[in-house]
């Protein structure tokens, strides 16, 4: 009974091994795409300082490059528990391991030398023999048989317990190694991470000796900012009036009519939340939405009503999801404009160069609609402008990209 149960406890504790394999796919696919947006970041920061705007890019990008760094971090110190919960549980197996093996060799131990003390007071033959009939001798003969397997199983079951036992204390040496890397990882990712904080700090520091200059390049950026979201928010208010067919809701607005293809895919683009493809192939958001405190100007908040993407030069802008192109346009300062229609939903990408759409257009997900453009100014700085809307409710468009 003692050695099923061990048995017993050693297949349970199996089991955990399964999730902590699954749980460590998720961690180094989530370490390795930040690594991966680390990389382009990092290609992206300019070493030139000759202008305000192109220092404060720099510090937006590593700013973006230091968040990458913390889920670098982040995913290390996961990995790293995780790695340490299974040695825990490798350590606690190979010492039932250990149990078990003592047990069957205590056991095995205490039948050879109740053979070897009675084997010349027993003799094995005379026993069969000696049987009163044939009948009896031939269960004496099975019994006889029945000892040699059992004591044939027993050297057997030793065996298997030494090998499997071995095979948990080079799976715990190897988790031991492991732990090891990843903590020497860890340490080097801290280091570039205090490195990256310090060249974060040196041009915080040479930036707000130029507040003045700051806060007029801010206002500007700001004014460029309100014009562009107040003309999205009146072309989406007049497509969606336009589109209500009369419906009205309970609290007396309108009521969108959708067709029942616009139906569909409104439906389809709700439930891809969270998945949806980026609007660039590669890119890294420097600029989150909603309130947000300015990198350099303290007590200084920004009020994004969108995102702000930074991607290599020569990106192209894609669609995020099927839908109908409705508006193209050029604002000054925020370059071209395409909004696409996806039933209830729509998608905004803004400071486009060169756009390849027109409305009335059908686009499919990830299909390009233009070339987000490059300021010369700035290095050619190459950043796109994202937002995505419901009816007439702007959303946060990271909530709905795919992480």
């Amino acid at each position: 009974m003692k050695l099923k149960l061990i048995i017993l406890l050693s297949v349970l504790a199996a089991f955990p091994s399964v999730v902590f394999c699954q749980s460590m796919e998720e961690l180094q696919q989530r370490k390795k795409q930040a690594e991966e947006n680390l990389k382009m970041t990092s290609g992206l920061i300019s070493e030139t300082q000759e202008t305000t705007k192109k220092t404060l890019s720099r510090v937006n990008l590593l700013t973006a490059e230091i968040k990458e760094r913390r889920v670098i971090i982040n995913s290390l110190n996961a990995e790293l528990s995780a790695i340490n919960r299974n040695l825990s549980q490798l350590r606690a197996d190979a010492a039932a391991k250990q149990k078990e093996l003592d047990y069957l060799k205590e056991e095995y131990a205490k039948m050879v030398y109740h053979q070897y003390y009675n084997k010349n007071d027993f003799n094995w033959l005379m026993f069969i023999l000696s049987a009163d009939d044939l009948a009896q001798s031939y269960r004496r003969y099975r019994y006889m048989q029945q000892y040699t397997e059992y004591c044939t199983r027993k050297v057997e079951e030793i065996e298997q317990a030494r090998r499997e036992l071995d095979e948990k204390l080079e799976e715990v040496e190897k988790t031991r190694l492991a732990r090891t890397e990843v903590l020497s990882q860890r340490r080097n990712e801290n280091t570039k991470l205090q490195s990256e904080k310090n060249k974060q700090n040196k041009l915080v520091k040479r930036l707000r000796s130029k507040e003045k200059e700051l806060r007029a390049e801010l206002k500007k950026q700001q004014k460029v900012a309100d014009e562009l979201n107040r003309r999205i928010e009146k072309l989406i208010a007049q497509e969606t009036e336009k589109s209500a067919g009369g419906k009205k809701t309970s609290d007396g607005g309108k009521q969108y009519a959708l067709t029942k293809e616009e139906q569909l895919v409104s439906g389809n683009f709700e439930k891809n939340q969270g998945r949806l493809p980026w609007p660039v192939e590669r890119g890294v958001v420097v600029g989150s939405f909603g309130l947000q405190q300015h990198p350099v100007l303290q007590h200084v908040t920004i009020n994004n009503k969108g995102i702000y993407i930074q991607c290599p030069p020569g990106s192209a802008a894609r669609a995020v999801f099927e839908g109908e192109v409705t508006q193209c346009f050029a604002i000054p300062g925020s370059n071209n404009i395409v909004i696409i229609k996806h039933g209830l939903y729509r998608t905004v990408y803004a400071n486009l160069g060169k756009v390849t759409v027109h409305p009335g257009d059908k686009v499919s997900a990830k299909q390009s609609i233009g070339t987000v453009y490059s300021d010369p100014e700035e290095d050619n700085k190459t950043e796109l402008y994202f937002q995505v809307w419901k009816d007439k409710s702007i959303n946060n468009p990271e909530l709905w990209l795919a992480k």
